[in-house]
């Protein structure tokens, strides 16, 4: 495979999940996909669907496998999520369930938490999910407040495996309601779009590479990216044939786009 015309983009916007590592271990050409990015000073983004971590988490996390990378490069789906209920709230209230880096971000933009009338339910990935949270996510949706998830993925990969994610979490709400959550993270253009804009380039100028073909490759697809397809996640060349669209390049992981 040719990789000249990728490796001569002006921008890179990346996944972390099954991209960059896999819990809290680096996957392997990382640090020389890193190194180039700064050799070459090509913009970059590290672009994630989960929204358990702040930007600042995610630099200390990087920092801890070895990458030493500001964190205005790091952009969640926490933050895409705060700020479309920062554009749309009218009461600025949310009941949530997920972690710091979701709750921080919309205190960030004056949403408060409410568990007695919230205009939104908010779910996102959390290690303290519950039957009594799930009840009372349940009783507030039917009670009018509207259904929110940080992300669509439903499953997300590990150091020992895959585990359930957002999309899988708020699934149990969905059916008890009736109502379909509406999801801002990847494939939405809405955080593509700000990712983009964070990059100061055009969308022919950069690529999107990920490790999944239903939120990475399609985000990147229809927000008129080249797409990269590594295979050190979730998706694998079986998944490929499943769906109707096909990613630009598919590489084994990011170590490979570096020269």
């Amino acid at each position: 495979m040719d990789l000249k015309e990728l490796r001569e983009k002006k921008g890179f916007i990346c996944d972390m999940d099954g991209v960059i590592y896999h819990g809290n271990r680096l996957l392997p050409g990382v640090k020389e996909f890193v190194d180039w990015l700064y050799t070459e000073q090509k913009p970059f983004l590290f672009l994630t669907n989960s929204s358990e971590r702040s930007p600042r988490e995610l630099q200390q996390k990087l920092g801890r496998l070895g990458l030493d990378i500001d964190e205005s490069h790091f952009y969640t789906s926490a933050l895409a999520t705060a700020k479309f209920l920062k554009m749309q709230s009218r009461k600025k209230s949310a009941f949530v369930i997920g972690e710091a880096g979701l709750t921080n971000a919309l205190y960030e933009v004056g949403i408060t938490m409410n568990d007695v009338d919230p205009e939104y339910v908010v779910v996102g990935e959390t290690h303290n999910y519950n039957y009594d949270n799930i009840s009372k996510a349940v009783q507030l949706v039917l009670a009018g407040a509207k259904l929110i998830g940080t992300n669509p993925d439903l499953t997300g990969p590990g150091e020992t495996g895959i585990f359930p994610a957002c999309g899988a979490m708020i699934s149990p709400i969905e059916v008890a309601t009736r109502k379909r959550a509406y999801f801002v993270g990847k494939p939405n253009p809405l955080m593509m779009r700000t990712g983009i804009k964070m990059l100061g380039l055009h969308a022919q100028e950069a690529a999107m590479v990920g490790d999944r073909m239903d939120t990475d490759v399609i985000a990147g697809l229809e927000s008129g990216l080249d797409t990269v397809l590594v295979l050190s996640g979730v998706s694998t060349r079986a998944t490929i044939e499943e769906y109707p669209y096909r990613p630009k390049y598919v590489l084994d992981g990011v170590g490979d786009i570096a020269p």
